[in-house]
């Protein structure tokens, strides 16, 4: 038994950060049941990276496993009904509409609070559900330039850089996980449900505790370097270091085990808090003299023997096949029964007793309408009815 089994979320989200968020109550057990338009929700069709699949294509594929997928069409009267009458038996209820349009479809936090008291309704926006941002697109990138944080590392007058990943969408969708569980757990002392509302701009904002508390408490200026230093906020050495065959990472290393380990006297005598911030692009120049003279190999080995803190800058074809990323498991593979094997990340939590699984891979459009529909108390006739219409869509 996975622990979420017997909870049921509605998951009426689209793009990323939503479906991902649904994605993590599925793996733990929960029967997540995607709601989506008769023609498929959006991110089925726009593929991430150019990648395409056989009937999935691969960003659909990556953040909808261990989901049941109803198709219908919410705007009609019949469709709308279909969806309030699961909603009378609903644990969760998901969706990251833009401001308003909950409303407008009539599937709000009020008019389906109404109907199921004990439904915990996340609500996932962009800025947030009021204010003078509330309309503006919620976009990963444009949250990630709002953010500060492309300021906090690099060179003074390079370009900002932004993350390697869709960080905004993935921290804007564990704040959600997170709320859901929590409201679920308050539920199961109160018995009574509530709306979670989340934001990618706080979710981003917030993650920088640390950042922007040496700012507004410490008074620190967000002050980048000359050289390419990966963090404002944080002494040197501390960054991405350019070796005979490729890169490597080095934080925060002891001058005098520097001194020794590259027997150089330049770092001897100094100390850590002190030349570690008003030497700091002095300090980067000079490691990165010595580091380019060997491989990367040669000072991982060195550096590590030496207790200096460094690692390797690794791409995806090194990262999938490191001997601990490969020890934890970390990804997964499975069979789906229109895209073949596939390997993916897996689980980042793990479970004693109630381990997470894939028990089905990303669904087709409308795959489970008829059995989501029938397990919701409707007859044959009416479901074949719904289907006719083109109110529901149900695969093939």
């Amino acid at each position: 038994m996975t622990i979420l089994n017997g909870i049921r979320v509605l998951d009426c989200s689209i793009a990323m950060a939503g479906p991902f968020a649904a994605q993590r109550l599925g793996d733990m057990g929960a029967d997540v049941v995607k709601v989506e338009p008769t023609s498929g929700e959006w991110q089925r069709h726009a593929s991430a990276g150019g990648a395409v699949g056989n009937s999935i294509n691969v960003s659909f594929l990556s953040l909808n496993r261990n989901k049941r997928s109803l198709a219908i069409d919410l705007k009609s009267p019949e469709g709308k009904a279909v969806l309030l009458d699961l909603v009378k038996d609903a644990d969760v209820f998901l969706q990251n509409y833009r401001p308003g349009v909950a409303e407008r479809l009539g599937v709000d936090y009020a008019t389906l609070s109404a109907i199921n008291p004990r439904l915990v309704y996340v609500s996932m926006s962009g800025y947030g559900e009021d204010g003078p941002y509330r309309m503006l697109p919620g976009q990963d990138l444009l949250l990630q330039g709002m953010s500060g944080a492309m300021l906090s590392a690099g060179a003074e007058g390079a370009p900002p850089s932004p993350a390697g990943q869709y960080l905004v969408d993935a921290i804007a969708a564990y704040s959600a996980f997170e709320g859901a569980l929590a409201a679920l757990f308050h539920r199961e002392r109160t018995g009574e449900g509530q709306l979670v509302q989340v934001n990618m701009l706080d979710a981003i904002t917030t993650i920088q505790m640390q950042e922007l508390s040496v700012f507004t408490v410490g008074n620190k200026p967000q002050a980048r370097s000359a050289e390419p230093h990966a963090h404002s906020y944080i002494r040197s050495p501390y960054g991405v270091f350019q070796t005979a065959d490729g890169y490597m990472t080095l934080a925060m290393a002891r001058f005098e085990t520097l001194a020794r380990e590259l027997d150089d006297p330049f770092f001897a005598g100094m100390e850590e808090e002190r030349e570690g911030w008003t030497q700091r692009d002095a300090i980067f120049a000079r490691i990165r003299e010595h580091l380019i003279r060997q491989p990367t190999a040669h000072w991982l080995e060195k550096f590590r023997a030496a207790d200096i803190w460094c690692g390797p800058v690794y791409g995806y074809a090194d990262l999938v096949e490191d001997p601990q990323i490969k020890h934890n498991g970390t990804f997964v593979e499975y069979d789906h029964p229109t895209e073949g094997r596939v390997k993916v990340p897996g689980f980042p939590i793990r479970f004693s007793r109630t381990p997470s699984a894939i028990t089905r891979g990303a669904p087709l459009v409308g795959e489970h309408s008829e059995e989501v529909l029938r397990e919701s108390g409707r007859s044959a006739d009416e479901i074949a009815q719904l289907i006719e219409s083109g109110v529901v869509r149900q695969h093939a």
